[in-house]
């Protein structure tokens, strides 16, 4: 991609995230289409299979988690959270961490539920992503194949071209955040899956890259 095009290609996009953005935070009835949401990531044939699942813990305007990750919590799934910090390059990176109880969480870096600092580390605890069987994922705008926009920290596209090539990705999302199709760049990855409120949208996956 020349540099042009990659210019091009990042100003689309941060139109395209501005639009998601409002449509997101003008969403009505959070808690509750966000348990609409839940209940059908629950329901998908890949959680069933899974032994380790990553739960997103929700921020601001993004699909609410929480309130059903508790009950995650007591059922037969090893949980696992990430959280954000930098690998030794100072680059952005998700630390993953084996969730016990909700308790362990503290607020973190942009209000969003972590473990704590003085923790991360801790030996039995810190999990690696080809541990992963199954990755929920937040995002910003998505199209109806799976292609993702996030906030363009780059914190997932990391985490996810790290995750099992066998462990499905799938989104949550508002209807609200979907597109007819999104710019993506050799970079992008997209889902398996992106569940909303209406639909479980079947995404073209690692494949297409």
């Amino acid at each position: 991609m020349t540099d042009e095009a990659a210019d091009a290609l990042v100003e689309r996009k941060a139109g395209l995230r501005r639009q998601a953005y409002d449509a997101r935070n003008a969403q009505p009835d959070k808690d509750a289409v966000s348990k609409v949401i839940i209940e059908r990531f629950i329901a998908v044939p890949e959680y069933a299979a899974a032994h380790t699942v990553m739960w997103y813990l929700d921020v601001r305007s993004e699909v609410r988690t929480r309130h059903q990750l508790g009950d995650a919590l007591n059922g037969e799934k090893r949980i696992i959270v990430p959280y954000c910090t930098v690998d030794e390059s100072g680059a952005n990176k998700l630390g993953l961490w084996n969730l016990a109880s909700m308790d362990e969480l503290v607020v973190g870096k942009w209000k969003i539920l972590e473990p704590p600092r003085e923790r991360w580390g801790e030996a039995g605890k810190e999990v690696e992503p080809q541990d992963l069987d199954l990755v929920m994922v937040p995002g910003v705008g998505f199209a109806r194949d799976g292609a993702r926009m996030g906030n363009g920290q780059g914190y997932y596209d990391r985490l996810l071209d790290q995750v099992r090539p066998d462990a499905p990705l799938i989104a949550l999302a508002y209807e609200c955040q979907m597109f007819p199709e999104l710019p993506v760049g050799p970079q992008d990855i997209y889902m398996d899956k992106v569940i909303t409120e209406r639909e479980v949208y079947e995404g073209r996956g690692r494949r297409a890259r």
